[in-house]
């Protein structure tokens, strides 16, 4: 089962994880969604890939790299969380609030949408 970390528990999350290869932040929204709010990379990879086209690109992520799922709220970021554990993925992760989470909690000049 796919655990929920927020926006505040990433950095213990990253921590915890650092002997199993490098960590990403896998963002899964649209890319007008990007061109509104993003995050900086601060200790991890940041990969954009929207939800939609998760399956094609799948060779493009690394099994065996931590990741963490981010979406707008967590509810789209969830389902890649869970369709990446099952395509086996051992360290994942979704980041419960998303970016509206990530804005309130870590980054204010974020903006919310």
């Amino acid at each position: 089962m796919v655990q929920h970390i927020r926006p505040l528990q990433l950095k213990n999350w990253l921590d915890t994880v650092r002997g199993h290869g490098s960590p990403v932040v896998l963002d899964v929204r649209e890319p007008s969604e990007l061109a509104a709010a993003s995050i900086k990379a601060d200790g991890f990879e940041l990969i954009t890939i929207p939800m939609g086209v998760i399956p094609p690109r799948l060779s493009e992520l690394d099994p065996n790299q931590p990741v963490a799922c981010l979406c707008h709220h967590g509810g789209r970021s969830m389902q890649v969380a869970n369709f990446l554990e099952a395509h086996g993925f051992k360290h994942v992760v979704n980041i419960a609030g998303g970016i509206n989470a990530w804005s309130a909690e870590i980054d204010p000049s974020v903006p919310r949408y």
